[in-house]
């Protein structure tokens, strides 16, 4: 019979992970800089560590497509829709939303990515519990104001708002199905039917 290889209850293990040097953003980007990290690496910064994103199947693509179609849901002409691009929160997360709002100003620099943003939206299915616990804390202690949540599982949208970022969670949460509208509160004009984005 083989020996089984260490578990993660393993002291000894838990002592390496302890002392796993976390990254800065400014480490993250000096890899993409010399070549180690590139565009067709499916990966993100979250706290330190760098997380390989959940690849898309066709219905997540569909539902990115649709919330930064301009057609399905309009912008203020001072916020600009950002598809999969990221945001540099903090000196140790560089998250890439499948779509988040920004103000236009706070996308305008040539040398650094937005600091945050006033919406943000995740498509989730297989990702559902990471982003319902470690983005969810992630965006909350940012403060950013409004957490959108596309349950692919049950056809919802899960809306968290008013973040306490001490706590790192979101005072409110509300889940939409249906005729029912998501309204953003974040960012004025940007609303949809749930039953449209779905559709």
């Amino acid at each position: 019979m083989a020996a089984s290889g260490p578990s993660l209850t393993d002291p000894g293990l838990m002592l390496v992970l302890d002392r796993q040097r976390r990254l800065s953003a400014g480490d993250y980007h000096r890899m993409i800089g010399a070549g180690i990290l590139d565009e067709d690496d499916h990966v993100e910064l979250i706290e330190g560590v760098i997380v390989e994103m959940t690849p898309q199947g066709p219905k997540h693509a569909k539902l990115i497509r649709r919330l930064c179609d301009p057609t399905f849901a309009r912008v203020p002409p001072d916020h600009v829709l950002q598809c999969q691009l990221p945001l540099t929160i903090g000196r140790d997360s560089e998250p890439e939303p499948d779509v988040s709002v920004v103000r236009r100003a706070d996308a305008a620099s040539d040398t650094s990515h937005p600091a945050t943003a006033a919406l943000v939206f995740e498509v989730a299915g297989e990702s559902l519990p990471k982003d319902r616990l470690t983005k969810m804390a992630l965006y909350a202690g940012a403060g950013i104001p409004e957490y959108v949540i596309v349950n692919t599982e049950q056809d919802c949208v899960e809306v968290h708002r008013d973040p306490d970022p001490a706590s790192r969670r979101y005072r409110t949460l509300v889940t939409l199905a249906g005729d029912q509208a998501f309204e953003s509160v974040a960012v004025p004009g940007f609303g949809f039917r749930v039953a449209a984005l779905f559709a």
